[in-house]
């Protein structure tokens, strides 16, 4: 049944919404010294790394993006909570407006331009204490043709929100719903462990996604649709790779891991450790690198089974960690676009 417990933090997290839906670059900052604690930890995708408090969010993270795009906008589809249990937000949606100036040395288009994002946020006191951000910066390098790494195996397609129209959650939380949802999403990530001592097939995927599930994948791994395609374009390759993988999505786990209503919500930063001993995913080479990998996903339920499910890996804190330098290869590859090109 449906509580009357109020959803004080998805009232609260309407104003920083709103602030960057209708977002000004002189009011920004201001505005997110309202919205954030002085000592709030600011976790955003690489390059941008940590940050402490909104004055460094502003100068690391939106300023300069305000300064590329200077339009910006930023659209929902996804809000979601934890039902006031530790104070956690969870939004999806996109920034976009016009690239008119480099930024992050990625070449201007001067045309639309689209940014996934998944973002989670903690509030303690009406304010918010922690912020964990991923930008898709691998897609606005691929629209700006600019991406220097192998092409995605899946779909490259600006991610559509829930089929339902119905994920920006703002009706009271419902106990009963959003358990329901919980324990899908718990069996089906269950079934996947079992893949390491005995084989694909015993992860039962049909028995838990619809036979029209859509896998919306970043910049580098692509989307893709149905369990055969979800096997094919990113499963099957991601295993290859990564054989001993092992999640850190449990009961003891300190990530954020919620529902609401048909919605399920986790913040893993990281969500993985892994070693690179096989071929097959992203190009990467097979050299036993270990690594971690930074990834926030949500899924929705639809009846008994899953029907969408957005994930964003930060895909170049993975090439960093194996000591590849995304954004150095792109700007020699767009050596005659960039401002202040070399001396030859």
């Amino acid at each position: 049944m449906p509580s009357n417990k109020p959803s004080n933090e998805k009232n609260l997290f309407n104003k920083f919404r709103a602030a960057l839906y209708d977002c000004d670059s002189t009011q920004l900052r201001t505005q997110l010294v309202e919205l954030f604690t002085a000592d709030s930890k600011i976790h955003l995708a690489h390059p941008l790394g940590a940050v402490t408090g909104p004055d460094a969010l502003y100068d690391q993270g939106y300023g300069p993006l305000l300064e590329a795009i200077p339009d910006l906008e930023r659209r929902d589809f996804i809000v979601v909570g934890d039902g006031g249990q530790q104070g956690w937000i969870g939004s999806g949606g996109y920034y976009t407006g016009v690239f008119e100036k480099p930024w992050l040395d990625i070449p201007a288009t001067r045309h639309i331009v689209t940014m996934r994002y998944v973002e989670y946020f903690r509030y303690e006191n009406d304010r918010i204490v922690e912020m964990y951000a991923l930008w898709d910066i691998p897609q606005v390098m691929m629209q700006a043709r600019a991406w220097p790494m192998p092409p995605s195996l899946g779909r490259e397609m600006n991610w559509p929100g829930p089929a339902t129209h119905d994920g920006v959650v703002l009706e009271p939380y419902d106990e009963d719903r959003a358990a329901k949802s919980m324990a899908l999403v718990n069996a089906m990530l269950m079934g996947l462990e079992k893949h390491s001592t005995q084989g694909a097939a015993a992860m039962g995927l049909e028995n838990y996604w619809h036979p029209k599930m859509n896998w919306y994948g970043p910049s580098g791994i692509g989307s893709s649709r149905r369990v055969s395609g979800f096997r094919n374009w990113h499963q099957i390759p991601f295993l290859n790779a990564l054989p001993d993988r092992v999640a850190r999505l449990s009961e003891d786990s300190q990530a954020p891991y919620f529902s609401d209503g048909d919605y399920v919500a986790f913040c893993g930063w990281p969500g993985l450790d892994a070693t690179v001993s096989g071929d097959g995913w992203m190009g990467i080479a097979a050299a036993g690198q270990k690594i971690t990998l930074r990834s926030l996903d949500f899924w929705r339920c639809e009846g008994d089974t899953i029907r969408e499910n957005w994930v964003m890996i930060d895909i170049l804190d993975i090439y960093n960690q194996l000591g590849v330098d995304v954004l150095a290869r792109m700007k020699a590859m767009t050596v005659d676009r960039q401002p202040n090109p070399p001396t030859l």
